[in-house]
């Protein structure tokens, strides 16, 4: 005799289809937040909006982020760029897809001493181009660029991540999922 209701299951299930969707967005900017390295660095994701593909991170200059010289560190100002592009193209790109960061490349512009912000966003379009570069099966590598300005709308760094992007089914990661994967059955009760 089972205590929870011949419904749980269903229930279960509505409030995945219903509720995840609008939690997701929520429950990724508060582990983002929480996160132990991205707290100690001061590194705050200040709006992730998955759908749209565009996530704005910003972090102050403080005593756990200040370098020798009294500036931003520099593995600080990369960290701020590392998870959204791949977080937002494993977003769109749905569990058809596997995506991985590949190579990140770091131009520092200028030092950077008051809060810094960088805004990172997928154009819409480029959906549609990964998916017909991918569609048969070949690994496609794209670039993406962000600009980490300061206070004033100066560039501090120039942060360039490459991604590797490949149709599931031909790729050697099959098993690679997200941990916020919605379209995953928990494990049952």
């Amino acid at each position: 005799m089972s205590l929870l209701p011949k419904n749980f299951e269903q229930l279960k299930r509505g409030a995945k289809k219903n509720l995840m969707p609008i939690l997701i967005p929520h429950l990724l900017k508060w582990r983002i937040n929480t996160y132990a390295p991205y707290v100690g660095a001061g590194i705050k994701a200040e709006h992730i909006d998955l759908d749209q593909g565009l996530c704005v991170v910003s972090m102050t200059l403080n005593a756990l982020n200040k370098n020798i010289v009294g500036t931003q560190f520099g593995g600080s100002l990369y960290a701020m760029t590392d998870p959204f592009y791949m977080l937002m193209l494993m977003h769109q790109l749905g569990s058809d897809y596997v995506v991985w960061d590949k190579s990140s490349h770091v131009e520092f512009v200028a030092p950077g001493t008051s809060k810094v912000t960088a805004r990172l966003k997928i154009p819409s379009s480029e959906m549609m181009t990964i998916k017909e570069l991918a569609q048969d099966g070949d690994a496609v590598f794209r670039e993406y660029q962000a600009q980490i300005v300061d206070t004033e709308q100066k560039v501090v760094a120039v942060v360039t991540k490459t991604l590797y992007i490949r149709l599931r089914q031909y790729s050697k990661s099959k098993r690679q999922s997200s941990r916020m994967d919605t379209s995953i059955e928990p494990p049952t009760l």
